[in-house]
């Protein structure tokens, strides 16, 4: 999508409403939908977005990740905070343990075309409950093993696989993050392996500690510390949205329809005004996206217009080819060049967290989605 049309597509959105279809004159309920379809396109979601949920909080981790990578607005404030562009959590649904550590995290909802950079394991281990053996007083240290479930015989070496262990206070109680990216490879290439994983906890000698150590199940104990899978990958979106002439031509149709005179007026008015930046909100609540988006409930997308004639001052940041070009055009050296474009010089990327259908939050970034500056090209 060029850049002029995002901004465009954005206005024509915003300035609808979900209930105003006809706030531009001959825009009909099929130019609506073709803009939402893109705008879908443009956040990576190719069909719909995701059903809206019931009210419900979204992981600590996610929320401070999202105050860690955003602002208020959801900005990025520093590109290289997050490690690829998506950021997905995923809670326990195992059903039954058999007095074992088990746990088991549906992935479905990733996509095979996604790359996989890395996925932990975040438990909420409490403190070691008391113990009718004298013996298991002694302990202050312990080691948790993570294993990737291979078949039903987990008793077995050949059932498990080892992905992570640790050594860890036996008394404290707090998140332990654990790496477990080898199974999940394996989850995303085939879903049918997935099987779980089995927590063990032994002391240094050896010994099962399992009935001493206990880990937060979110049945049991509050559900902000239901075992987690913090999944990071990129899916190689950089840039705009790939453009799509069939999609744009009906927006550019909408508005050379529009009331002649009021153009010409406004023509008129950016004649008098330098290429500047101008806000531009984009309220999801009007969208009709509130259902499901978390944070943030809108954005300025800013945008740019103005007049680039000559003599280009310095404070439009224009090019050197810009000026080149607005010297011919003021000079009539060649015929049909025209004056150069305001458009944006400065894009910054945002960041949404949102729930997906699976009822998963995801963090995803999303670059070229604010003009951070105006200048003349």
């Amino acid at each position: 999508m060029r850049r002029g049309a995002g901004a465009l597509l954005l206005l024509l959105l915003v300035s609808s409403g979900p209930g105003n279809t006809a706030s531009l004159p001959g825009q009909s309920q099929q130019i609506r939908s073709k803009a939402l379809k893109r705008l879908l396109e443009v956040f990576g979601m190719e069909d719909a977005p995701p059903s809206p949920h019931k009210v419900r909080q979204p992981p600590q981790y996610m929320l401070d990740l999202y105050n860690t990578v955003a602002d208020a607005d959801g900005v990025t404030k520093e590109p290289d905070l997050l490690v690829g562009n998506t950021v997905r959590s995923f809670l326990d649904r195992g059903e039954t343990r058999n007095q074992q550590f088990m746990f088991f995290f549906n992935l479905s909802s990733v996509a095979k075309s996604e790359t996989i950079l890395t996925a932990e394991l975040h438990l909420f281990k409490l403190r070691g409950r008391p113990s009718q053996d004298p013996g298991q007083h002694k302990h202050h240290l312990c080691q948790v093993s993570v294993y990737q479930i291979l078949d039903n015989s987990t008793s077995t070496v050949k059932g498990k696989r080892l992905l992570s262990t640790r050594v860890l206070p036996v008394h404290d109680s707090t998140w332990e993050v654990f790496t477990i990216t080898n199974a999940v490879y394996d989850w995303i290439r085939d879903k049918d392996s997935n099987k779980g994983l089995l927590v063990s906890v032994q002391g240094l000698a050896g010994e099962q500690l399992n009935n001493y150590i206990h880990f937060a199940t979110g049945r049991d104990h509050h559900s902000s510390k239901k075992p987690m899978v913090v999944l990071f990958t990129d899916d190689e979106r950089r840039g705009t949205a790939t453009s799509s002439s069939s999609i744009e031509t009906p927006f550019l149709s909408e508005v050379t329809l529009h009331d002649k005179a009021s153009q010409s007026r406004n023509t008129r008015s950016l004649n008098l005004q330098g290429c500047q930046r101008y806000p531009l909100y984009v309220d999801f609540e009007e969208i009709g996206w509130s259902g499901w988006i978390i944070s943030p409930r809108g954005y300025n997308a800013y945008h740019c217009k103005g007049a680039c004639i000559f003599p280009l001052g310095q404070n439009m940041r224009p090019t050197n080819h810009a000026t080149v070009q607005s010297i011919i055009n003021a000079l009539k050296l060649t015929n049909g060049v025209a004056t150069p474009c305001c458009i944006p010089d400065k894009l910054f990327s945002i960041n949404l967290l949102y729930f997906d259908d699976d009822e998963n939050v995801v963090l995803k970034q999303y670059d070229d989605m604010v003009a951070g500056s105006c200048g003349c090209h």
